[in-house]
């Protein structure tokens, strides 16, 4: 009773007319809802007549809805029974019902407001996606706009898969396709194609699996390139949100690059100055979604270079008005504009474009208010009056939302910018925005003590701004460098509280007992800040003193005991962005530092003490107690030292710590990254094992070698006449002759100038990609190394630091798959007969499947046919191997036998497109080398190959029927255990549908274990 009362009051905040409405609402509403055996309720009228007047009692009572009066009960009670009703008569085929019910639709969503979410507005995606197809274009038009509004809003609920089901069932991307293609023809209006653009838009940038189907339809592409030559903004405007949604599949971007004949310069277009600052900003969206991958910028760069720069720099430099400042309307414009201007993070001709168009005194121009009076003065100015008249702009400067793009675009110009960069034609501008970098580092340095590590907005200032001083103070230009280390020497409080403080924390970190006091993400701006100070000379003696280097050693070895792990997306949140949440199949290039952060700047410090200290001379001083201080390590911790540095090395870490790793063991006389092919590879050097060519030199001693792993090492050691001239391809008669020719044994005798010592270190590194040991012989070696160009070791050796964003130096020898390896090789691989069609080789005439390879690869990296090889048996003579796989498999494997790397299968939505058959035969040549691997000793391959079947088998359940079958013919049984755990949860449909029929009895026992286990656990492990 107490109940109703209270409910009888709230209804009174409801005018007496807002009532009479609601009592007509229900009037009309019961003549069509009804429900069954108590069932949900459905609207089952299809009289058009109650229809009619049940809308017009919809519309009339919302009419009468405000904000107030829309959380009462009364109210959220109504609208449930709305949707009820909406729903059936949107399923009505009468055009004039239609296009009520669809505006009531749209009146209602836009009446609740984000209020619509706390109802069962998904059960109006079905009928109004079925209507998409309906034959009258004004109704689909209303339609789309009414299921662009509910979509938009349900992107923040969780049923997304309901949803996707939903539209897939309802066949609503094809149905859109249709319509586009449609426009085409000029069967439908403009406002028809912009609206089904729209909700296009919408739907591929929340449910990237419709992706796939739209970017790979090549008759949608070529409608929507022809458009893109219409300067008609109102298409433009559209096109641009559509395009962008496409690229935010990775495989969909480079697609519409590789045909962007007429995509391009419509971008280009847009980003004008005479385009309204909304298509603009679209525009400028669209590039950034090309450039996400370094592979997509560099493609975009090599079309339009030059007109996207000068569209970034004109924006960055068009917003200011006669008076000097930039309107708030003007920002979003320019923040646009700036993420577009972080592909200056990779090296490239563009950075050129960039400095010839003066993006420094833009940035400067948006970071100070006052930047005029630098413009005539700066060189009358001392030191102290231009800190001074810099810390006055850059405190009346207002537009503190672009400064972490600032000092990002200005860190990535600096650390990539070239050795011989000129800095007179910048001089002026460029050293007040070094100035300004400066003086806000050391800011943000003496404010970290007082601020605490969760404050979010102290840490996404300081980092960039640490990072562009980092940059400026290493950037290869001299001049940079020095002018930063000079301003920041100055700007830095004459005191070593702040340093001491760094160390401090940094020790506190390493014990485990007061870990908890600082965070990850205060250590990264830390040892940024510790990275900073390392590289100012007068520091650098301070922390020496200070124990750095053995704090740095205990903090290192802390990063790789407790494997943190950290990328700056944690850190820097100006490069947070929503449309990064649903991006796919895109390959992402991870910063040089990676996920190793600390690791990657704790290495950087400690590389720079190292380098300073000059006493770490090579690997022999340090290991016998030998170095002279102030290094000050004992034989013991050299030992820990080098061991940890060849672990990072060697090992999966990102590429900028393992840089760092190679390079401080440089000074230790060891060069290179240890790598598990450049080991197995280097035993041939050690044992001659299959030498060809034996290397003379003047004092009669000599090296046996092999001339493929010279081919691709190092040529210069080959005489021309030992490589072919040309790429002609030969015949069959004339490859089996270079196969008898390659047994002979050849000799070369090598220049009186080559000594016999360093010619064997030379030949390590050739091999094995790593040397050591090199006391006595630097100079030399650099010497040979340089004439005989070998890539990398010249610079390593050399002591310079590495190159910014270099990557790694692998051990790879596929380069002998070219023409030229072709002519050193020695042995034919055969897969077994399968169904290769159009099958032909380039070497040779013989039909079936094959590759003309190395017998010296082949012995280094596999114990069985190194064993064949060795035995002396008649097939140990064969010029051919038959191996028991198909073609794909066996690919697969000499792509390892040379590289140690598997090559991938297909991923993300190219993947998820395929049919079960093609997923299989995708899955097949890895299940194959499961079988393989265990006859032929290859761990390291059947590992690989079985994590790579697990991980398909996740993505894609149903494939697992398939699998567990073809995997049992090879006796895989792990295989077989995985594809039975992930058919668990389909057990009770297999069984009832007769599919397990088609199963061996003791496979379908497996599933029905598999099944009996899920049920109890209620989740599984695939990987196990």
């Amino acid at each position: 009773m107490k109940s109703s009362k209270q409910g009888a009051k709230k209804n009174r905040c409801l005018s007496d007319h807002a009532l009479t409405l609601h009592q007509r609402l229900y009037q009309a509403l019961n003549l069509g809802i009804k429900s069954y055996n108590n069932r949900e309720r459905k609207w089952r009228c299809a009289d058009v007549e109650i229809q009619r007047l049940a809308l017009r009692s919809i519309s009339a009572f919302l009419d009468c809805i405000s904000s107030e009066t829309s959380e009462l009960t009364i109210v959220k009670d109504s609208i449930n029974d709305m949707l009820v009703a909406l729903e059936g008569i949107l399923q009505s085929r009468n055009e004039a019902i239609l296009r009520m019910a669809i505006n009531v639709t749209m009146k209602l969503v836009d009446v609740s407001g984000n209020s619509i979410l706390q109802y069962n507005v998904v059960k109006l995606v079905h009928p109004l996606a079925s209507l998409l197809s309906f034959h009258e274009s004004n109704v689909v038009v209303s339609c789309s706009i009414a299921l662009n509004q509910i979509l938009s809003k349900l992107s923040r609920i969780k049923r997304q898969e309901e949803i996707c089901t939903i539209l897939r069932e309802t066949n609503t991307i094809e149905h859109i396709v249709c319509g586009l293609l449609d426009f085409a023809t000029g069967t439908k209006s403009l406002e028809y194609f912009q609206e089904m653009a729209s909700l296009l838009t919408t739907i591929l940038w929340r449910w990237p699996p419709f992706r796939y189907p739209v970017w790979s339809n090549g008759k949608l592409l070529e409608v929507l390139g022809a458009l893109c030559i219409k300067p008609d903004s109102s298409v433009a405007v559209v096109l641009l949100p559509l395009y962008s949604a496409l690229a935010s599949c990775g495989a969909g971007a480079m697609k519409l690059l590789e045909n962007g004949e007429a995509l391009l310069p419509m971008l280009v277009r847009c980003m004008g100055c005479s385009q309204p600052d909304s298509i603009r900003m679209e525009a400028f969206k669209l590039a950034q979604g090309f450039a996400r991958s370094q592979q997509g910028c560099l493609k975009m760069m090599s079309l339009c270079c030059e007109p996207i720069v000068q569209a970034i720099v004109s924006a960055l430099s068009g917003c200011k008005s006669s008076s000097g400042k930039i309107a708030s309307y003007q920002v979003p414009l320019l923040v646009e504009a700036c993420r577009l201007a972080l592909i200056t993070r990779w090296a490239g001709v563009h950075h050129n474009f960039f400095w010839k168009l003066g993006v420094h005194q833009i940035l400067l121009d948006l970071l100070l208010s006052n930047s005029y009076k630098f413009k005539t003065s700066q060189h009358f100015m001392s030191t102290k009056d231009l800190l001074a008249t810099v810390q006055e702009g850059l405190d009346s400067n207002q537009l503190l939302v672009l400064r972490p793009y600032i000092w990002d675009i200005l860190g990535w110009l600096t650390i990539h910018c070239q050795e011989a960069f000129n800095p007179d034609i910048h001089g002026c501008s460029l050293n007040v925005l070094i100035s300004c970098a400066c003086l806000v580092f050391v800011d943000a340095i003496h404010s970290m003590r007082q601020v605490s590590q969760s404050d979010i907005s102290y840490i996404s200032t300081h980092e960039p701004i640490s990072r562009a001083v980092f940059m400026m103070i290493y950037s290869p230009c001299q001049y940079i460098v020095t002018h930063a280390k000079n301003i920041l020497s100055e700007v830095l409080m004459p005191n070593e509280d702040n340093l001491e403080y760094l160390l401090r924390t940094l020790k506190s970190t390493s014990d485990s007992n007061k870990y908890r006091a600082f965070g990850n993400i205060q250590i990264a701006l830390n040892l940024m800040g510790l990275a900073c100070y390392s590289g100012l000379s007068k520091y650098q003696s301070v922390i020496l003193k200070s124990d750095g280097i053995k704090i740095l050693l205990t903090f290192i070895r802390w990063c790789l005991k407790n494997d943190v792990s950290m990328r700056r997306l944690s850190i820097a949140r100006h490069l947070h962005h929503t449309s990064n949440e649903t991006i796919c199949c895109c390959i992402v290039n991870e910063d040089w530092e990676g996920e190793d952060i600390l690791l990657f700047f704790s290495l950087w410090v400690l590389a720079e003490l190292v380098r300073s200290s000059k006493s770490a001379r090579n690997h022999q001083e340090v290991t016998s107690g030998l170095v002279d201080h102030p290094l000050e390590l004992e034989s013991s911790e050299g030992q820990i030292l080098i061991s940890m540095l060849q672990q990072i090395c060697g090992g999966t870490f990102s590429a900028g710590p393992r840089w760092y790793a190679s390079y401080i063991l440089s000074y230790f006389g060891c060069y290179g990254f240890p790598n598990k092919l450049g080991k197995r590879i280097g035993e041939a050097l050690n044992t001659n094992e299959l030498a060809d060519l034996q290397l003379i030199l003047a004092s009669g001693e000599s090296v046996r070698v092999h001339d493929v792993i010279l081919m691709v090492r190092c040529p210069s050691l080959l005489p021309m006449r030992e490589l072919p001239q040309n790429d002609k391809i030969c015949d069959g008669s004339a490859a089996r002759q270079k196969i008898e020719k390659s047994k002979e044994f050849r000799e070369i005798r090598l220049s009186a100038h080559v000594d016999h010592q360093v010619l064997l270190k030379l030949l390590e590194f050739v091999y094995t990609g790593y040397v050591q040991g090199v006391t006595g012989l630097l100079k030399h070696l650099k010497i040979l190394a340089r004439r005989c160009n070998v890539q990398a070791l010249p610079n390593m050796l050399s002591g310079k630091r590495p190159k910014w964003d270099s990557a790694i130096a692998f051990c790879d020898f596929t380069p002998a798959f070219e023409p030229a390896g072709y002519y050193f090789s020695d042995i034919i691989l055969e897969a077994k007969e399968t169904e290769v069609r159009h099958w032909t080789c380039s070497v040779c005439s013989q039909s079936v499947p094959h590759m003309h390879v190395h017998k010296i690869i082949l012995w280094a990296s596999c114990d069985y046919l190194r064993a064949l090889f060795q035995s002396g048996m008649q097939d140990s003579l064969s010029q051919t191997v038959r191996v028991p796989v198909g073609w794909e498999a066996l690919w697969k494997l000499v792509r390892w036998f040379y590289s140690d790397g598997l090559p991938k299968p297909i991923t993300g939505c190219l993947w998820d497109n395929m049919d079960l058959e093609s997923q299989l035969h995708e899955l097949q040549p890895y299940i194959e080398l499961c079988w393989l691997s265990e006859f032929w000793f290859l761990e390291d391959v059947q590992e690989n190959c079985s994590s790579i079947v697990a991980s398909c088998l996740k993505s894609s359940r149903h494939l697992s029927f398939k699998v567990i079958s073809f995997a049992a013919q090879f006796s895989q049984w792990k295989i077989v255990e995985i594809a039975a755990n992930c058919m668990a949860p389909l057990f009770p449909h297999l069984r009832d549908s007769g599919e397990l029929e088609a199963l061996d009895e003791g496979l379908v026992d497996m599933v029905r274990a598999a099944y009996v286990q899920f049920s109890q656990v209620g989740a599984f492990d695939h990987s196990e």
